[in-house]
């Protein structure tokens, strides 16, 4: 899926969320069932960068981090769902998603490669095992790389991670006249990223518009961060 595919298929689906709403809301009949609607309006319009101007956004996701995220809110990601919300109100120039890989993993292969057709770039670096059995791949330097790189070419950086160790990338981002927006669960974010960043946003507070339901077309979550 290209990127004017995706943008495309984004506004439909846009479109025919606001064409339920009405429909929905020309059939309120108690005060319960309005108070359900408001809900049920609220949950499906929910624009997570609503007031920012936010011009060509590049997004930067570190799958291991934003797995454990997950993890700790009981929260099964829709991929899908997620591409959406971070490009709200913007154009999308590229969406990373970096993770170790176990390329002997056949399920984890599969759904890398539905990331791929699905409007994700993926970045991949092989597992290394250490002494006490556990696995890992540090993907930091690739990218705070990637962010400089593209830099002039995006207005927006949308960072998925915690990790304090991408505050000095993120903020040489903002001496390129870049905004920065940092989306991960507060507990798991350095407070020296958040320092740097223009614009957070708490996955605890988003949660439901990026839950994964049944009629998902792919059944897999990434590596824990012991395999990553």
């Amino acid at each position: 899926m290209n990127i004017t595919a995706f943008n495309k298929e984004k506004n439909r689906y846009k479109l025919l969320k606001e064409q339920s709403h009405w429909q929905d809301e020309r059939h309120i009949e108690t005060a319960n069932q309005d108070e359900d609607a408001k809900m049920s309006v609220s949950a499906t319009d929910k624009c997570i960068f609503s007031n920012s101007t936010r011009g060509r956004v590049a997004i930067f996701i570190d799958g291991a981090n934003l797995f454990h995220a997950g993890l700790q809110l009981g929260l099964e990601i829709d991929y899908a769902k997620l591409l959406c919300c971070l490009t709200e109100n913007a154009k999308l120039l590229r969406a990373f998603f970096y993770t170790g890989v176990d390329r002997t993993n056949e399920k984890q292969q599969g759904f890398l490669l539905w990331m791929r057709r699905n409007g994700y770039r993926v970045v991949t670096k092989d597992l290394i095992q250490f002494p006490d059995g556990s696995k890992k791949a540090n993907l930091d330097v690739e990218i705070a790389v990637d962010m400089m790189n593209l830099a002039p070419y995006y207005d927006t950086a949308v960072l998925v991670s915690g990790d304090g160790d991408l505050a000095y990338a993120v903020n040489a981002l903002s001496y390129q006249g870049v905004r920065v927006e940092v989306v991960s669960v507060r507990s798991m974010t350095s407070d020296s990223l958040i320092d740097v960043t223009d614009y957070f946003v708490d996955i605890e507070t988003v949660k439901q518009y990026i839950q994964k339901d049944s009629r998902s077309c792919y059944n897999y979550q990434p590596l824990s961060n012991s395999s990553l």
